[in-house]
């Protein structure tokens, strides 16, 4: 593996419902023919429901080669994640909120990432008890991608890759109503990511009426990849870059 690039491909928002009948078989059968491994950028389900999970599953079955990523807010609407990532664990997809993942000389880390908005109107840890509860969301999920991304930095790696779910820079989230920024994602993120090195870009999903790609203060390429911005954007039902 280290001799050759690795094929990524990277898809978020399959909002797969409970009554899909084997939801994106095909996108799952050409992912496993035209990439070497799949990243997942949440809102995997509709509505958090277990039988949502197990028809997603089933068509994760089917895939040929390693299927890793985060969940997403949909994903923890019915307050059933565990039952979730006991189903998924089963289809053999990795959650990267638990651990990192190591695929020949690449790395990868994630978390599902968390709002609170961009830049210098990004929301401090004042206020009221549920203004700061949502800052602290926030915060511990960037701790949480700063850890997986110190535990990386103890390996050997040629690159590392980084999979969200809410946005971690504003420009990937324009088109979008500007109103609704702060609950799209948080430059945290990608102030975490800045002080890394090796870090060769950065996918995730939520935004679907959103911009497809931009960049971190330091360079860094971000790419929007729910499903519905790569249908719009790119034509194709999920993004595939070489590392």
């Amino acid at each position: 593996m280290p001799e050759n690039k690795l094929r990524i491909a990277a898809v978020g928002d399959l909002h797969v419902a409970e009554h899909s009948y084997q939801p994106h078989r095909d996108l799952f059968l050409a992912a496993s023919d035209q990439a070497d491994i799949l990243l997942l950028c949440g809102d995997l389900t509709n509505t958090g429901n277990p039988r949502e999970a197990e028809n997603l599953a089933f068509s994760l079955s089917q895939c040929k080669i390693p299927v890793i990523g985060v969940l997403g807010n949909h994903d923890h609407h019915a307050g059933r994640v565990d039952e979730i990532k006991n189903i998924l664990s089963q289809a053999k997809f990795k959650f990267l909120a638990d651990e990192t993942f190591v695929l020949g000389d690449i790395g990868f880390a994630g978390v599902k990432g968390f709002g609170g908005g961009f830049d210098k109107f990004m929301l401090g840890f004042f206020g009221e008890e549920a203004s700061k509860a949502f800052v602290t969301e926030a915060v511990n999920e960037a701790l949480k991608l700063e850890n997986a991304l110190k535990q990386l930095d103890q390996q050997d790696l040629r690159k590392k890759i980084v999979v969200l779910h809410y946005a971690p820079i504003a420009a990937t989230i324009e088109g979008e109503p500007k109103e609704i920024y702060p609950f799209l994602g948080a430059s945290r993120f990608a102030e975490v990511v800045d002080r890394f090195e090796k870090i060769e870009f950065v996918v995730h999903g939520h935004a679907h009426n959103a911009a497809h790609e931009g960049r971190t203060k330091t360079g860094i390429p971000v790419y929007n990849v729910s499903l519905e911005v790569l249908k719009k954007t790119t034509g194709k039902p999920f993004l595939v870059l070489e590392v």
